[in-house]
């Protein structure tokens, strides 16, 4: 058993799905392996889930410390966003899901007639 926060964990494998719980974090973290980005440019990456879902995505992901949150002292503010350290620990997780989504669809998906 791993307790975390007050919160019980019955594997690494559950701790993990805890913390990217769904799409729109694993969006992120994808988004961020390319390196720092600012709000807006997350946002333009994933226009199809609203500025507030970002915003609550992002404070998540922070309090769980898989991203680093910048703010520069300028006028007007800027704030980037990064993966920490242990975010980056990530990357072959993705990586490792990236490559399951090709090989399930070259059997299972179809091709786009564009």
């Amino acid at each position: 058993m791993i307790t975390i926060n007050e919160k019980e964990f019955h594997c690494p494998v559950e701790l993990t799905l805890g913390i990217i719980n769904d799409k729109s974090k694993i969006f992120i973290v994808y988004i961020l392996l390319g390196g720092q980005k600012r709000f807006k440019d997350i946002c333009e990456a994933f226009s199809q889930v609203t500025q507030k879902t970002v915003t609550q995505k992002l404070k998540e992901l922070e309090a769980d410390h898989i991203i680093e949150r910048t703010v520069f002292a300028e006028v007007p503010p800027r704030v980037e966003y990064a993966l920490s350290p242990i975010g980056l620990e990530l990357k072959k997780v993705l990586d490792s899901m990236y490559v399951f989504g090709e090989s399930y669809a070259v059997k299972y998906g179809s091709k786009d007639k564009k």
